[in-house]
Formats: structure tokens, sequence, C-alpha cells
């Protein structure tokens, strides 16, 4: 690619004469280029010193302006010590100088622009400090470390913060630093005296930089973003950095670090620290306290720098001031801070880059993004040209006529015409950022309390965890009247406000819910659904608030994806974590909000019980399928990898055929093949039965175990072979022996809905194969069914219904109609619904398969079956909405108004009265079908046949 500085534009002179001074002293210009110099040299006393300075240099430079660069910093590296302070100010002339010359031209972009001054400051940093470093260790100052630890400074690593971090210095900028040293380099007991010598060298090193000679100076560098600056030293060690961030950090270092970046000394030190950081910088819940803390930021730099006044554009501060730079930032990072810790493509540290990647994520309006951007790119112009003139550290806009008349000659514009334009930019750029900061609350409606609200509850909030931080009232009692106003809509305020009273009750906290509510009002009225239909789920969402942070996702209500997806969702959240530990939370997190999608979805009645069902036992699939490599990786640090082929879960029960309840335990059983392996390999060996009990008991602890994101799932085991007192893991061999040769009838029926999920793809081929060769069995119907007729019998006298309501336990109810489609998928043989017999069917799974088998097989009436499918339909549409409404058995005088009719919508029922007489008939009319099919199948049995 061509070198050559491609000039779009020029600057005028304001001093004409003074410009055609300066161009003459540079010889060789092309006729562009002559323009340029005399156009800079007439408007910026700074820039014509320059040019002054380096008039024998600057023309062959702007032939070549990349080469030239690249040159600067090449000759940089290889200064002498002695050699760095004037050679570093050389530098810093001629990169000044070009850089300056490119941009008014136009011949280098604003990004170039920036990324040439900051890689410089980079470079600068680095050749300094390893010069300090280098010193130290031939003075034998730096124990332990020897000639080779040069190159990485040691362990002292300096991070680039604002915007030398972001790739966006300026001219005039400070450069902001952070300097911190790996202690871990180091032996205990040297120590301090290590600490002691990292300090110094920073402080020389920013001596090389700041101090202004004969030659001029580098860069001024501020130390003053470290932790605690008042009272830490200038460079401290990564532990104690870390530890401070971990208790003490605040909103505004969090923004900080969100443009942190290693630019010198150890690079590979300071970026495994800002990886410590990343959960300090990136909350995992959305964070939309970070507003109203960004807002209190810009009222107090308002206050303290005096910009706060209206937008004239003589003296405007472009930084600082109404509509200016930092409130671009701002808006920018407070934005990120908000959703980055959930989707780390927002984690950038560019703020034009920023703005494109909040829009592409729905977080704002492209137009927003788009119009920000184009005003940012204008301001930071504007503010090069103010900084170029006398090379000062300052964003103001001149007050004097003189001053602006040569930032309008710099920018090649009319005086008139540019404060017109800046005008408008900093009105446009307030009028697209104060309201996400500052929303009016005038507009907020405040009505009376409802008459029928009793006003004891609301006085009692105050003493509410929730509500006893003084932020948190604050936040709260600006929701309030907009708060109570839904409620006084509902069907029952009165009843509302006792169910959100008992959900603020059980919040341990709310700055952050209160704050999610204020920036997504619309939230509101899924609280006020949620709170006043199920009191379980209010439960959850007062222990698990951040899962509301779900619904902001623009996908929230969308179709469902799928098992496929939903596993490689998981499998991302399990990558974004290293420790092990930290990864099963991480699945906690995802699955919660997974599982409360699902809850809202029905709850709303954008899907039926069936649906939802379908959607909770996919869920529960992804989860063990992501969650078991994992559990196995992590088993297999210490004793090795599995002997054999490994293991393979197989689903049981409701999970097995495919649908289970928000409510439900995972029904499972472990099955491997040691294919004669008798030891695992590794640091600690286990025998291979004892390494799949010890790895299956992992799994379990992996899905049940309580940590601080709660449980996944209640696991029952009591499946597999001989139930609760067999093994918890089973070899192929012993299982396959055991259901040929020992197995109980109940555990053919069982084994009718099992479905390997996870593990091993060969194994689980070889159980499916097994299965359905041994389910296809030819049996006699009567012993089957008598058989069911005596486990019936067995679960009535162990179990009675806890009432109308109990749609699953009790004669004529879900778990008797699964039982006997059970023994229609297990008495199906050979026999096949489409082909002739002999064809081999594979047993059904679903409740309607198995009644269908049923049907075929000539002992269950197809009417019977018919009346039994649908009645099992009513049945679980009212299981999976009572198990969202109420974790007890649910009670009708605790059901309120809105569960009443989640209930109802959900059977598809008008009222509640309606519903009860269809259970109580479906109830006893499936009794009496069951109970007449099994004893049909009693009478022809056998007298005298064994127990099983």
């Amino acid at each position: 690619m061509s070198d050559c500085l491609h000039i779009t534009r020029l600057p005028r002179p304001y001093d004409a004469a003074l410009g055609a001074e300066t161009r003459d002293l540079v010889a060789g210009l092309a006729p562009e280029e002559a323009e340029l110099i005399a156009g800079t040299a007439g408007s910026s006393p700074y820039l014509r010193r320059l040019i002054e300075q380096e008039a024998d240099w600057i023309g062959g430079a702007l032939g070549a302006p990349k080469s030239a660069l690249a040159e600067i910093f090449a000759s940089c590296r290889s200064l002498a010590p002695d050699q760095l302070k004037p050679g570093l100010r050389q530098a810093k002339r001629r990169v000044a100088l070009l850089t300056a010359l490119c941009d008014l031209c136009g011949g280098w972009s604003l990004e170039e622009v920036t990324g040439a001054l900051t890689d410089f400051g980079a470079l600068s940093a680095d050749v300094a400090i390893k010069a300090e470093i280098a010193a130290l260790i031939r003075r034998k100052k730096l124990p332990g470390l020897d000639e080779a630890d040069i190159e990485t400074a040691g362990g002292l690593s300096i991070l680039a913060m604002g915007k030398m971090g972001a790739h966006e210095l300026n001219y005039s900028s400070d450069i902001d630093l952070i300097c911190l040293f790996d202690e871990t380099r180091f032996e205990p007991d040297a120590f301090f005296e290590a600490r002691q010598s990292m300090v110094r060298a920073t402080r020389n090193m920013c001596a090389t930089l700041s101090d202004r000679t004969s030659d001029g100076y580098v860069f001024r560098t501020d130390l003053r973003l470290r932790p605690d600056p008042g009272v830490t030293p200038v460079c401290l060690a990564m532990e104690a950095a870390e530890r401070y961030y971990e208790s003490l950090g605040r909103t505004w270092e969090r923004a900080a670090y969100i443009k942190a970046r290693p630019c010198a000394g150890d690079l590979a030190a300071g970026e495994a620290f800002l990886k410590t950081l990343r959960p300090f910088v990136w909350r995992r819940h959305l964070d939309f306290a970070a507003i109203q803390d960004a807002h209190d930021m810009r009222l107090r730099i308002r206050e303290n720098k005096g910009t706060g006044g209206p937008i004239t554009v003589p003296g405007h501060d472009m930084k600082l001031g109404r509509g200016g730079i930092r409130e671009i930032e701002f808006f920018t990072q407070t934005r990120q801070l908000i959703a980055g810790g959930r989707d780390e493509s927002l984690r950038l540290r560019g703020t034009v880059e920023g703005l494109h990647a909040l829009a592409a994520r729905g977080w704002i309006p492209d137009d927003a993004a788009a119009r920000l951007s184009d005003h940012y790119r204008a301001h930071r112009d504007v503010e090069h040209r103010i900084q170029m003139v006398h090379d000062a550290q300052t964003h103001r806009m001149p007050s004097a006529e003189e001053g602006i008349a040569r930032v309008a000659c710099l920018m090649g514009q009319d005086q008139a015409e540019l404060q017109r334009d800046i005008h408008r930019r900093l009105v446009e750029v307030h009028e697209l950022t104060e309201d996400f900061f500052a929303p009016d609350a005038a507009a907020q409606p405040r009505p009376e309390l409802p008459v029928e609200m009793d006003e004891s509850i609301t006085a009692r909030w105050r003493t509410y965890p929730a509500l006893r931080s003084q932020r948190g009232a604050q936040i709260f009692e600006r929701l309030k009247p907009d708060l109570l106003a839904r409620l006084s809509r509902t069907a029952k305020p009165a009843e509302s406000l006792l169910a959100l009273d008992g959900f603020l009750a059980g919040l341990p906290a709310g700055v952050q819910l209160f704050s999610l509510f204020e920036a997504n009002p619309q939230l509101l009225d899924l609280l006020v659904d949620i709170v006043g239909t199920s009191p379980a789920l209010a439960g959850f969402l007062s222990r698990n608030s951040g899962v509301f942070d779900a619904v902001i996702g623009g996908s929230f209500f969308e179709d469902w994806p799928g098992g496929a997806v939903l596993c490689q969702e998981m499998e991302a959240v399990l990558d974004l974590e290293e420790d092990y530990e930290a990864q099963l939370d991480g699945a906690r997190r995802w699955c919660k909000e997974w599982h409360f999608r699902i809850g809202v979805h029905h709850l709303r009645g954008l899907i039926d019980g069936a649906t939802a069902g379908a959607q909770y036992g996919e869920l529960a699939e992804a989860v063990i399928k992501a969650l078991l490599p994992r559990v196995i990786r992590q088993f297999s640090v210490k004793h090795g990898p599995p002997p054999g082929s490994g293991p393979v879960v197989v689903a049981m029960g409701s999970l097995g055929a495919g649908q289970i309840n928000a409510q439900s335990d995972l029904d499972i059983i472990v099955i491997y093949d040691p294919e004669e392996v008798e030891m695992s390999e590794g640091r600690k060996p286990l025998g291979t039965r004892a390494y799949y009990a010890r790895l299956t008991q992992a799994l379990i602890t992996g899905l049940s175990a309580p940590m601080s994101q709660g449980r996944l799932y209640e696991v029952d085991m009591r499946l597999r072979p001989s139930g609760n007192i067999g093994p918890v893991a089973t070899s192929w061999s012993a299982y396959s022996h055991y259901q040929q040769s020992e197995a109980w009838v109940w555990e053919h029926l069982a084994l009718t809905r099992a479905r390997g999920i996870a593990g091993n793809p060969a194994l689980q081929q070889r159980f499916e194969t097994f299965r359905r060769s041994l389910l296809a069995q030819e049996r006699e119907v009567p012993t089957v069914l008598a058989e069911v007729a005596a486990m019936r019998q067995r679960l009535a006298a162990a179990k009675r219904p806890s009432g109308v309501w109990d749609a699953k336990t009790g004669a004529g109810r879900m778990m008797d109609i699964e039982l006997l489609s059970q023994a229609g998928a297990l008495l199906a043989g050979r026999g096949s619904l489409d082909s002739g017999a002999g064809g081999e069917v594979a047993p059904s799974r679903d409740v309607v398969g198995g009644l269908q088998q049923a049907v075929a097989r000539c002992w269950l009436d197809a009417a019977d079956a018919r009346r039994l499918h649908q009645s099992y339909d009513l049945y679980w549409s009212v299981q999976t909405a009572a198990r969202l409404i109420s974790q007890s058995p649910l009670l009708q005088e605790n059901l309120g108004e809105g569960g009443a009719q989640f209930l109802c919508s959900s059977a598809g029922f008008d009222c509640l009265e309606d519903l009860e007489a269809a259970l109580e008939a479906a109830y006893r009319g499936c009794d009496a079908i069951i109970a007449q099919t099994l004893q049909e199948g009693v009478d022809h049995a056998e007298p005298d046949r064994a127990g099983r």
C-alpha cells in the first residue's frame, strides 16, 4: 500500500506572513504540502515552532509519513540510557508535528492520529521503565532477577488508562497510568526491598517522561488513578491492588477499567491482572445502579469544574461541559457497565466502537449511536485544534475572538459557521444523553393510595432489608407511585398489594433491582403479574432477582430455540469460566434465567402446559449434557480419565419422556462400560467401580449442591438397579444382566421411558438397542396387568392425594394413567401398528403412544384410551400451572385471584368451579376405566403366580 500523504483539506493561515515565512524554511515541498505548512504555521504558534526546529526533517517525512513514524519508533528503541531524555523529547516533537500535519490535511483518520500518539506514549513508557529496571538489576536492587528479566521489566506492568488505554490520546493529554508489579517474582523475604526498588523505578520513569528540559518534555504522567492514591505508593503489588478493588472499588473505578490496557513493561502480567478484575468491572447482573453513579459523577464534575452552565461556544469546555466529549463517554461506558457482564461483545475500550456494539446488541438505537459517533469525532477534531494552537492542556474553546479564529483557520472553516456547527452538536449531544442519566421525575404519576389498599402494609416497607439503605429507599420512593398505580388496576388491588409485600420482604437488597425497574418501567407490569399470580415464582424472584436481567435481553420473548441451541449456549457460558466452581455457578445462573423465561411465557399464556413441560425437559437435558464433560474433566485431574468407554446418563421417568414441570426432580441413572479396565490412570488412581461411583456422586453434587447461585435440580436415582441399596453407577454387564434376569416388572415398566441423554454416544446407542430388544419380548397380558394392579394398590396405600388440585397422585389421576400407558408400551411386543406382525415397534415413552399400543394389542378400548388421553392433558395443564403457582400442595383458600385465573386459563376453563367439577368427573371416569381394565387382567392371571 502506498505511503504517500493524501491531502483532502487544508488549514488557512491566521497570520499569512508568518505562515509564508515558515513555509520557506522547509525545502522540497510539493505545492499542496507547502500550503499545508503555511496554513499550519500561520495559525498555530506551537506547530510553527516545531516546524522551525525540524525543518530539515519534516519535508522528507511528509513524503512517506507512516515510514517516518516507524523510523522514529525504531530509533527510540535503540537509545542509550544517557540519551533517553533528549532522544525521547526529539521523538515527541517529530511525532506531534507529523501527526498534526497528517490530521490537518485529512491524510490520516482520527483513529490513525490518536493511535500514533497513543503508541508513542506506550513506547516511551516501555523504554523508560525498562531502562530503570536494567539499572536496578545491575545494582542488585531487585533480588533474584537478572539481565533476562529486563525484557519483562522484572514483573512491573504499566496499565494505560483513560484515553491512552482506549488508543484515543490527544495532542496535549496527560498519560494516565497505573503501575503494578507481580510480587510472585520475588521471595517473601525480598518483597519489601523489591517494592522500594519498583517505586523508585516508577518515579524515575515519570521524571524521564515529564521533566521539562531545554528539549521540552515527552508526556505529563498522572498516576492518580491507582487505588487510594493519597496513601499508596506510586507502584503497588498486584495482590494488594486486587484486594483493594474487591473490597473498596467504586463505580468510577469500574468505568475507568473499561479502557485499561497493559501498554508497557510486563504485558503478560498486566493481562493476567486485568483478568482477575473482570468480576469487579463486569458485574454478572444488569447493573442499572451504575446510571445513578455516573449521573452523580457528572454533577460533581460540573460543580467542581464550573462546567454546568448554558451552552455557549466561546469558553465552552469541549470535554467536560454540557454536550461535550465526557457526556458521550459516560453514556457509552455506563451502558457498557450495565450489560457488559452478560455480553462480552460490549467490552470494548474505544468510545465509537462501544457505541456501535451497543447499537448492534439493541441497547441503544442505531440512529443515536451513529449521531453520537459523528459528534464524538467532530468534538475530538475541535479539541485537537484547540490544543494545537499553544500545546496547552486545555479543552476549552477560546473566549477571545483571536483564539476562536485560529481554531477556525486550523479547521479550514469560517469562524461563524464553526461556532454554529459546534453549538448544534453540543445541544444535540446534551439532548441525546441527558434523559438517560436524569429522566424527568415530574412525568411520574402520583396517584393517591386506593382505598382498598391497607396503608399499614406500605408503611412497614421501610423496615425491609431492601429498603434500609438510603439509596435503595430513594430509588424505591421514585418507583412507588407508578408501582401502586399498576397494582390499583389489577382485579384485586388489596390482594396484589399483599403479594407485592411478600416479594419486597424477601428481597435481601434493593438498589440493583430498583435501578433496573427505574430504567425499564415495563418490568413493573411483569412484576405485578408474577406477584399477583404465583407466590412461588415471586418468592423465587425475591431470592434471584437477577433473572429479571434476561427480560431486558432482546430475545426473551422470542420463540423457543430448541435443545441444540440451548446446549451451545450452555457450553459457551461454561467456557467463560476456568474455575470449576465458577462454572457450576454460571450453569445455575444461566439455567435459572431460562427456567424463569419458561415460567413467564407460561404465566402470560404464550405457551401452554404441554409446551412448558417439553421446554423444561429440554432445558434440564441441555444442562446435563453440558455439565457432564466438565464434571469428568474436573474429576480426571486427580483420578485420571474414565476407564473404558466412559459413562452415560440415562433419563428416567418424566425426564425420559421429555416432559417435566417447574419443580420436578430429575430421575436419572448412570451406566458405564469399563471394557475390562480395572484401574484409572491418574495421580490418585481408583478401581473402576469406585471411580464411577465417586464420579456419579460428583455429578449429583454438580447438579444439586446449593451454591451462591442456588442449586440446579434435585436428583433422584432410585430407579437404578436394586434402588437405594444398589451402587449409584452400574457397569454395563451388571445392568444388562440385572434387567434380563432379576428385574421386577415395575422396573421394566420404568424402562419404557428410559432414554440416554449424555455421555458416550456408542454406549447410548448400545443401551437403546438393548432397551428395545428387552421390551420387545413377548409377555402375557394378564400377567403384566395383574402386576400393574398390585402396584396401583401399593401406590394408593402409600400416598393419598392432597386435594382436588393434586392431579398427579390418586385414583384416576396422572400416575394411574402413566402406569397403564407404560403397560401398553411394555406389552407392545413385536406387533406393529403399520406393518404386519413381526416388525419391531419402538416402545412409546409418551403417554399417548403407550395408550395407543395398548389399544393395538386389544386389551384397552379405543374410546377409553381417548378419554384417558384427554383427561391426562387436562391433568398436565393443571399440574404444571399448580407447580408454577405454589411449591406446596395447592389449596383453594390460598390460591388468590391471579392464581385462580391462571389455573383456569391454563386448562381452558372460564371459572374455578367448572374446572373443579371437570377434574372430579375425570378422576372418577378414569378410575373406573383403569380399574375395569386391570380387573379383567387380574381375573385372567394365574392364581399362584410369583411376586414378580
